[in-house]
């Protein structure tokens, strides 16, 4: 299953939010959408979605303009998990899981014990089956993250977008739904506002600045010191693990002047 984004540009209360801009996600692979605020982000994940429509370009799903295709139909291949969602139901968490079944219940296709299977695989899977009977205004910001992965993950699609998913979670929470995302078998886009995390996980990163796409690639290729000059401002040190794996340190005016920098830091680039 491909997604692909071809010259699409969007626009808002008369500025130009993207301009021209064109990727394609590669099947099965882990895309990362890294920029600072008000570089495009957001807006391209909502264009990727087709919660938005792009003012021209097109956004082709299996080759198919994704505004041609009924919306159950892209429910069934494509799962989104923004970066505000939220419910305002009084519904447990149980239930909030299960609306990611919608998309295949009708009249000849009740819910079955097959559906309870499956929300109940995507519960385990964000560590959240000790809470299902608990009720959704109850819940943590981070535990209601969960929820809405595993809600994305009961819809059972083969491409996952998600805008900013390790908000309002804890470091170890962090680092543990983004290692379930990347073992999934699925094609993932993420949004990510921390850049070690997009060098660990990602098999590509996508650089958004003042909306365009200023660079595309391997972490290790992306990721440079000039680059992450250029795009975010800021000075860092820049070391490759034996594996490839980039990890960022981020450098103050003090630790400038040494020649050890020994702490390490992660950058929040918050926002579209």
């Amino acid at each position: 299953m491909t997604l692909s984004a071809d010259h699409v540009s969007w626009s808002a209360g008369g500025s130009d939010i993207l301009k021209g801009v064109s990727l394609a996600v590669e099947t099965g692979e882990f895309l990362g959408i890294i920029g600072p605020n008000g570089s495009g982000k957001t807006s391209l994940m909502s264009l990727l979605a087709g919660i938005r429509k792009p003012r021209s370009g097109a956004v082709l799903l299996d080759g198919t303009p994704i505004g041609e295709l009924g919306r159950r139909t892209v429910a069934q291949r494509l799962a989104f998990v923004e970066q505000q969602a939220d419910t305002g139901e009084r519904i447990t968490a149980r239930q909030a899981v299960e609306l990611g079944r919608t998309p295949y219940l009708g009249p000849l296709s009740p819910w079955s014990s097959q559906d309870d299977g499956i929300v109940d695989a995507a519960l385990e899977n964000v560590d959240m089956a000790h809470l299902a009977g608990r009720f959704w205004h109850t819940l943590s910001g981070g535990e209601r993250q969960r929820l809405h992965i595993a809600r994305a993950l009961a819809q059972e699609p083969r491409i996952l977008l998600l805008d900013e998913p390790t908000n309002h979670l804890d470091i170890g929470h962090q680092i543990s739904l983004l290692d379930l995302v990347q073992r999934q078998d699925l094609t993932v886009v993420a949004a990510l506002h921390d850049l070690n995390h997009a060098a660990m996980f990602c098999n590509r990163i996508a650089v958004m600045q003042g909306g365009r796409l200023v660079a595309l690639g391997q972490p290790r290729d992306v990721l440079t010191e000039a680059r992450i000059r250029d795009v975010f401002g800021v000075d860092v040190d820049i070391e490759q693990d034996s594996g490839g794996i980039c990890h960022i340190r981020f450098l103050t005016r003090r630790s400038q002047g040494r020649t050890n920098v020994t702490r390490p830091a992660s950058l929040s680039v918050m926002g579209a």
